[in-house]
C-alpha cells in the first residue's frame, strides 16, 4: 500500500497511526515534497470509482484562494487533473493506494473494511 500524506495534517497523523496500530505494511509519501503525477492521478481516479471532485482538498487555502469552487464546474476532467498535478496541496489527503482500490480522505470504517 502507498500512504500519501502531509505530515503536519492532523487527519493524516490519525490515519497513519490507524495503519500502524493495525500492523499494516505501507510506503509513506509526503504529498508536498513528492506530489502525485498526472498519470498517477488519472490511474487513481479511474481505480477509485469516485467523482474527480473528491480528489480536491476543498478545505485547503490554495483551493480557496484560487476560487476553485466556482471554476471547477466549468473545467474539463483533463484540466482538473492537470490542476491537481500542479500542486500536491490541492489534493485531498490522506490517500491510500492499494492494488484494487484507492481511498481518498480518512474514513475509519472504510479503512478498517479494506484492511480486513
Amino acid at each position: 500500500m502507498l500512504f500519501i500524506e502531509y505530515p503536519k495534517c492532523t487527519t493524516c497523523q490519525k490515519a497513519k497511526r490507524f495503519l500502524e496500530d493495525r500492523g499494516a505494511v505501507f510506503t509513506d509519501r509526503h504529498i508536498k515534497e513528492n506530489p502525485p503525477t498526472l498519470d498517477e492521478l488519472k490511474q487513481w481516479h479511474a481505480q477509485s470509482g469516485l467523482p474527480l471532485k473528491r480528489f480536491f482538498n476543498t478545505s485547503g487555502l490554495l483551493y480557496k484562494s484560487l476560487q476553485l469552487k466556482d471554476k471547477l464546474p466549468n473545467m474539463s476532467e483533463e484540466e482538473q487533473l492537470r490542476l491537481l498535478a500542479s500542486d500536491g496541496m490541492l489534493v485531498k489527503r490522506p490517500l491510500l493506494i492499494c492494488k484494487k482500490t484507492v481511498l481518498v480522505g480518512f474514513r475509519p470504517a472504510e479503512w478498517e473494511a479494506l484492511l480486513k
